[in-house]
């Protein structure tokens, strides 16, 4: 898993896209996808220009973290006006040593070391002898240092090695870790999962079962109409859920759709025949068909914070519970449209409880004249949410920490 790879395309972002250099290299601050390289005066008007051949100018590095070291090759330095990123904040009991295991995110990883995990660039130290040192797997050795001036360090020593002789280098049994659970957006790579009423209404439906059925799990075959003209391949089975209403508008911005199967289709027909695989749930007649989608499947997701501005609310949770808690999924009213991406960290906020002004209600006293029966309390802080899918209006997002319970309604915003 790339932690950093994407960064240099992040825009308006800081704060996260800075690493560790080479040995004794202090942290370096950076702004989206791009390098400040300082102006050179241009020599005395009294001495001849030096006429140099023109130079290709080099392709530009493909994250934050070799855009630092090609600065640092370049000898340029950081603008001397330009106000550096808020330091990123050590945990109390960050370990000094922490060897990886399985079924680690880089979440997790980052939650043990930060207070803010998405700022994980910004510790983040490369080891040039590593090959891939950006991806981390079982068995690495992360350690917690300093640099000269006293920026905290995160370096990796890799770990689960074979090596056989000086011509073969060993690589790690295990694959690198995840940003996130995959497991639980899993049902939603690849996959549609907002319809609008115009993708309800075309698209292709089960119309029955073998052996008169009304519902039927992987192995069994399908009846699909109107997939007389698409192609044979894969194809997902997705249920039509609850409406996708905005609350500040009212507004139905689309239906919620919900995984069910695959199914795979050999050949079309006016009435298609197909067989299930891989069911999340049984799939029932009038679930619709929908090719797998190529975009938005990423699974290697790079935390990065928001524009400043970004807010929205939360107008549904997967699965229909009415709480909220860790790694579940919820669907807000933002997009991108407003400027979300795939990535974006947002916090959470419960939304002020209305209660009774027993006290004026009681007493009548001059002061509370015109306040009202009902007072709003102010929202507070109450999770993370890191969106991993998005639309135009609508985005979905898991929620990576909930420190109380959350609600349909509550508030998304930048940190």
């Amino acid at each position: 898993m790339l932690f950093n790879q994407s960064v240099s395309r992040i825009p308006g972002t800081r704060g996260q896209l800075a690493g560790g250099l080479a040995s004794g290299l202090a942290i370096l601050t950076l702004t989206a996808g791009c390098q400040y390289f300082p102006h050179k005066e241009a020599p005395p008007a009294e001495e001849p220009p030096v006429v140099a051949a023109p130079v290709e100018a080099p392709a530009a590095p493909e994250n934050a973290i070799e855009a630092a070291l090609a600065r640092e090759a370049s000898g340029a330095a950081p603008a001397a006006d330009e106000a550096p990123p808020p330091a990123p904040v050590l945990m109390p009991n960050a370990p000094k040593s922490y060897t990886v295991q399985r079924g680690d995110t880089l979440w997790g990883i980052s939650s043990m070391y930060l207070r803010d995990p998405w700022l994980w660039p910004e510790i983040w130290h490369v080891n040039p002898r590593i090959e891939n040192p950006h991806l981390i797997y079982p068995g690495d050795i992360l350690t917690l240092a300093y640099s000269a001036d006293g920026s905290p360090q995160v370096t990796v020593a890799r770990g689960n090695v074979v090596r056989v002789s000086p011509l073969v280098r060993g690589v790690p049994i295990d694959g690198p870790i995840s940003t996130i659970p995959y497991e639980a957006i899993r049902a939603f790579l690849g996959r549609p999962s907002m319809l609008s009423k115009e993708d309800i209404r075309d698209a292709p439906c089960i119309v029955g079962f073998r052996d008169q059925h009304i519902a039927d799990g992987t192995g069994h075959d399908v009846y699909i109409k109107r997939m007389k003209d698409m192609d044979p391949g894969r194809y997902s089975v997705v249920r039509i859920d609850k409406p996708l209403e905005d609350p500040e508008t009212g507004k139905i911005l689309g239906y919620m759709a919900i995984y069910a199967a695959g199914v795979r289709i050999n050949e079309t027909a006016k009435i298609t025949k197909g067989t299930l695989v891989e069911s999340a749930r049984e799939a029932v007649i009038g679930d619709l068909v929908f090719p797998e989608e190529t975009q938005n499947a990423a699974v290697d997701i790079v935390p990065h914070a928001p524009p400043e501005g970004i807010d929205g609310q939360i107008m549904a949770v997967v699965d229909g519970v009415t709480l909220v808690g860790q790694y579940q999924v919820v669907a807000v009213n933002r997009g991108t449209k407003h400027g979300l991406e795939t990535g974006h960290v947002l916090a959470i906020s419960q939304q002020g409880e209305v209660v009774n002004d027993r006290l004026c209600n009681r007493y009548k006293t001059w002061w509370c004249r015109g306040s009202g029966d009902k007072i709003t309390l102010p929202s507070e802080r109450a999770g993370t949410l890191l969106v991993f899918k998005t639309y135009e209006h609508v985005s979905y997002g898991l929620v990576v920490n909930a420190t109380a319970e959350l609600r349909v309604a509550d508030y998304v915003h930048a940190h």
